[in-house]
Formats: C-alpha cells, structure tokens, sequence
C-alpha cells in the first residue's frame, strides 16, 4: 500500500501537567433560553474530541469562545500559557486570491498565539524575528508537501474541497496546540474525506470537530462532548459507546421526570384541596411545592425530532430504466462511456465519485434529462419522481420557508387529507416564525430539512436524493434512512456519507479513474471488492488496503502507475460457452417481459379478490422468475467477464 506519511514533526517542549484549557461556569445566549448555560469542562493533552448537538444547539459558538474569537456573557475562559489555537471555519473566505504557497504563508503572519498571562490574543499579528522568517517558510513548504498541495496552483482556481484543504494547510503550518474543525467534511468527495481522516488520525496534537459524518465520528473521536439544551455533557468515551451511554441516559431522564410529574401533581391535588384548619397547615411542605414548581418551568424540553414521511405514488413499471452502451462528454471531457445498467422497481443505487466526476449528470442520463451521446436510455412506465438538489435550486432565496413549501397555498395535501402548511413545517420543526423567514437568512441545516419537507408534498414513485446529507443532523439522518429503508419505490442517492450508504443502498455506481462500474450491497461491500481485486490482480495476499486517492491541485487527478491495475487477458470462451452468452440477451429480455406482465396482473385491483391458491400459485411464480433472472445476470457477468 503506498501512503502519504502525515507524521508532524514533535516540537521538543516541556508539557505541563495542568490541561490546555478550561472553562468554567461560561453562559452566553442571544434570544431565548441561554444559548450555554454555566458550562464547565476541560480540555487535556492528547485527545481528539468530536463535539455534537442539533442543529443551532450552540457548537459553532463554542469553538469560537474556546478560540477567543466570541466574549461569554457570564464564566471565564483560562488557557495554558504559550498555547496556540487554529479553527478552521465552514465556509471557504472570498476574495482571497494568489497561489497556494502565498496564501499558507501570509496566513502565518496571524496566529492564536497567547500573552503571558493565559489569555488570548487572536489575530494579533506574530512579529516574527527575521533571521526566523525561513523557518515559517520551510514549515510551510513541509506543510504543503505533506498534504498533497501544488504550491503554484492560483487559489481561486480551486475546487471547495481543495481550497478547504489549503485553509487546513494554513490552520495546521503554524503548528497549533489545539486545531478546532467545523464541518470539515462538508462537500469534500469520499476521495478527500478519506485522505483527511487519515491525516487526522495521524495528528498528534489536540483535535475537536463538529461533525455529522458518523464514520468520520468513529474513526477519530476519543471523547465526546455533547451539548444539549444549553448543557455540555462530557461522555468520555469513543461515539459507539456514545450512543449506547446516551440511549440509556435519555431512557432515565424521561423516568425521572415522569416520577417527578406525578410528584408535582399529587401536591397540586393537595394544596387544592384547601385547608381545613390553619394549624394543620405543613408550611415546609408549601414551600417545597413552590420549589417544585420553579423547577418544573425551568425544565427544557428535549428539542423534537422530524416527522418524515415520503408519500408514495401508484408503483411503476417493473423496468425503471435501461441504459445501453450510454456514453456522454461535455466536449473533450467524457463523463461516462459504454456503460449499461437495468434499473428495477425498488432498487435503492447510490452513485460515489470525486467531485466534478459526473454524477448528476449520470443521474439526469438515467431519468431522460440528458440525450446521451451514444447508445441508448429507456425508461419505465408511470413513474413520479420527486428531486433533491444538492444546490437547492429548487428553493427561492427571496420567498420564504412557507411559500417555498406551500407554493402559495395555505394548505397543503398529504395522502388523503390536507394540513395547515404551518402545522406541516413544525413537523420538519420550523416554528411559526422560523416558518416566515425568507430561504435565505437560513442555515445549511433548515434548508436542507425545508428542502426534504417540499420533496415530501408530492408522491413519488422514485426519489433521486443529490447530496441529502450535508449539514443534516445524526438524529433527521437517521429518520431519513429510516423512510427511504421503508420505501417500496425506487432511490437514486449520490452521497459521500459511509454510514448512510451502508444502511440504505441495495448496490454502487461507482466513478473509478476513467471507468463507472456497479457492485452488490452498500460502501462497506464495494470496498471489499475492490481489495479482492487489488490481491487478484496485484498478487498480495494480504490485501493492500485502501490506497490514498487524494487529486493532485490544479488539474485532473493522477495516478501513479505503480496504482494502475495490472490489465489481464480476457479468458477464452468455449464454442458452448460463446453461444450461451449468445443467447442470455434473450432470456433476460423475456424473464424482464414475463416480469413484468406478471407485475401488472397483480397489480390489478380484483387480483387479491381471488382464491387463495391463485393468489399463491402467481407469488411463486414471480419469485421463480426473479430468481432465474439473478442468475442469468450472474451467468452473464461471468462469461462477459
């Protein structure tokens, strides 16, 4: 396996045996409850910390207390003398313009170096002695070699994800104690996501990120800190662990506060009933009630979950879309070339590539949106299909939330009955007043939930999901996979979230260097194939793992040849085995007709009303073609192959 070696070299200093950081009793709120509310933790030498909450809970405010960039209303903020800090923010600065070394380099001329006394001074210029100004620039130059960064490539020319790379090379030159991430994973490519998990896996220093990539969680997270309803939980554990840890906690808290309810309640009953002599009155028992009562208004409620519910048309034909020998370039660029696929009813795809591979355009070759260029595209019967945009094009910036979703209409129909569309968005938990504010003024989060909560007006057949994940939260996440696991149509889903893949997809387009091949199962399964064949075709018996696949800056991705697959002969076919695979284009074609003929039939309304032998006579049936139909794919794979 060849791998980039990401070991920073370890700076010879004493380290203290007091923590870096810690806070103690921090508040700070805007509107409403306290955004934190008397927080207190500390941070230690050598942990990476994944930092979680909902949407708004308060994560992005935090790192920018813990980096001195944001004043806490009340608490204190002490941290180790000397120490220095870098966040990387979510969003990619404009205007921000030179090459790749220029931009790193100026960079280095503002650090969250600190005062002698602890406290920070972020973004106070470092006066760097001159016969030192060579070491910033071999640190930088080291830097950029490390993270796979031309240094001459112009930094506006980048893609996103490259250009979050640089501002990671910028955070990381100045060697900082305590590197802070927010959403370091949104739009990179699985390509880049993976070379980052790398890299911060090997980072020796302090690491806390927020993200929602539960891979990414899993891979790196020591500790875990959670916030929620204002409060920072420290859960000292890696996310498995988490998880478990928190199902049990909630499943406690909702015992305690029913025992307390009904507590609260048997002493209302009694200071109800009146007192029947002054001097059996229990004063101490009044009081107590007054407590109980402050207590109980001051209870925050857990934030409520999203009600997902994807509405589903009459079901299509058998034959989604057949795709015959498709090609298609934009023009010298080619996107896709000679590639064949048969999509069925409720087949759940997910498409994987770099970024700018040509997935959306793959998809729009798969729904007719697109002429190919060669071969040929057919497409079902009766199909409704409902779009997710990564872009969210869909959503006008200008109107807002409700006329997004309402489309003028106060009411909005969902199955058989209609819904006030304010009542409809509370579900996708908008507020009355987060309901009337205009797409724009919102974050990545609730436009994407306001995004999912439009898809789900309308009834479909087949959803085709570009880039759902990004800046979701793990609990809508969950519920998303939850509904399109139970949706008996059929999903088109281009995302670079792991775990997702790996619970909902049925199989893998996947854009490998110049080639789109489909595999069986979820991420997990594609990548054991592609091992399996590295041994076949490498001849290492152990497996070379996952190569680093990180695009070189400033043009199109290389490979090495050493990474190139081996080219091996086809196999030579017996005069039987030529004219089987002869005839399997026939018998596929008629097991699909016969398919779906049979699909129509039991699709018919009075199908169900028939004697029950009938009835199960035709399920075998179908299940016999079905099967018959696997194999001759196999059959046909094998021989092709």
């Amino acid at each position: 396996r060849l791998s980039v070696d990401c070991r920073l070299k370890e700076i010879e200093r004493d380290v203290p045996s007091m923590p870096l950081l810690s806070l103690d009793r921090l508040s700070i709120g805007f509107r409403g409850p306290p955004l934190l509310n008397e927080i207190s933790a500390s941070i230690e030498v050598g942990q990476k910390i994944g930092l979680l909450g909902r949407n708004g809970a308060g994560k992005t405010t935090l790192l920018k207390i813990l980096a001195g960039e944001v004043t806490p209303d009340h608490g204190s903020v002490w941290w180790s003398p000397g120490i220095r800090i870098a966040r990387l923010i979510q969003e990619v600065p404009r205007g921000t313009t030179g090459t790749v070394r220029e931009v790193v380099l100026a960079a280095q001329q503002s650090c969250s170096a600190s005062n002698g006394d602890g406290s920070p001074r972020p973004g106070t210029p470092a006066v760097w002695p001159d016969e030192d100004a060579w070491q910033i620039e071999h640190a930088v130059d080291s830097t950029l070699s490390r993270m796979k960064l031309d240094p001459q490539a112009m930094f506006e020319s980048l893609s996103s994800g490259m250009k979050r790379r640089v501002l990671l090379a910028e955070a990381i030159a100045s060697d900082p104690d305590l590197l802070m991430l927010d959403e370091p994973t949104n739009h990179l490519d699985l390509e880049s996501i993976l070379w980052l998990e790398d890299f911060l896996h090997r980072w020796p220093k302090n690491l806390i990120f927020i993200t929602h990539d539960r891979s990414f969680l899993q891979r790196l997270a020591t500790r875990i800190w959670e916030i929620d309803r204002g409060r920072l939980f420290d859960w000292s554990c890696d996310y498995a662990t988490f998880l478990k840890r928190k199902e049990a906690a909630l499943a406690e808290e909702e015992k305690q506060n029913q025992l307390f309810d009904k507590k609260l309640a048997e002493e209302e009953a009694w200071i109800r009933q009146g007192i029947k002599a002054r001097r059996t009155r229990n004063e101490g028992r009044v009081r107590a009630l007054k407590v109980m009562r402050e207590k109980r208004s001051d209870r925050r409620q857990l934030e409520g979950t999203a009600k997902l519910n994807l509405q589903q048309a009459q079901r299509s034909g058998a034959l989604v879309a057949e795709l015959k020998e498709v090609s298609f370039a934009y023009s010298d660029q080619s996107i896709v070339r000679d590639f064949s696929t048969t999509i069925m009813r409720g087949d759940k795809i997910g498409i994987v590539g770099r970024n700018g591979a040509g997935k959306t355009t793959l998809l729009k070759l798969m729904l007719g949106q697109l002429e190919p260029d060669a071969g040929s595209v057919r497409l079902g019967t009766n199909l409704n299909v409902a779009y997710f945009d990564q872009l969210r094009d869909s959503l006008d910036l200008e109107k807002t939330v409700q006329e997004n979703v309402g489309e003028g209409s106060d009411r909005i129909r969902i199955g058989d009955q209609t819904k006030h569309i304010v009542g409809y968005l509370q579900d996708f938990l908008f507020t009355p007043e987060r309901a009337r504010t205009q797409v724009k003024f919102l974050s990545g989060g609730e436009r994407n939930r306001a995004l999912l909560a439009k898809l789900m007006t309308r009834a479909a057949n087949v959803v085709v999901l570009d880039e759902p994940t990004n800046d979701l939260d793990s609990e809508t996440l969950e519920l998303l996979e939850d509904q399109l696991v139970e949706f008996a149509g059929t999903l088109l889903l281009v995302t670079h979230d792991r775990t997702f893949l790996n619970n909902v997809a049925t199989s893998i387009i996947a854009f490998e260097g110049d080639t789109v091949r489909e595999y069986d199962g979820g991420y997990d399964d594609w990548q054991a194939t592609l091992r399996r064949r590295a041994e076949a075709e490498w001849g290492d018996p152990k497996g070379s793992g996952p190569r680093d696949p990180s695009p070189t800056v400033g043009g199109a991705e290389q490979q090495s040849d050493q990474l190139r697959p081996v080219s091996v002969p086809p196999k030579r076919l017996s005069f039987n085995e030529q004219r089987e695979l002869s005839q399997l284009p026939a018998r596929i074609e008629a097991l699909e007709s016969s398919i779906g003929e049979l699909h129509e039939s039991m699709a018919a309304p009075d199908f169900y009303q028939r004697p029950g032998d009938e009835i199960a006579k035709a399920s075998t049936q179908l299940q016999s073609l079905k099967r018959d139909l696997q194999q001759a794919y196999a059959r046909w794979e094998q021989l092709e192959h």
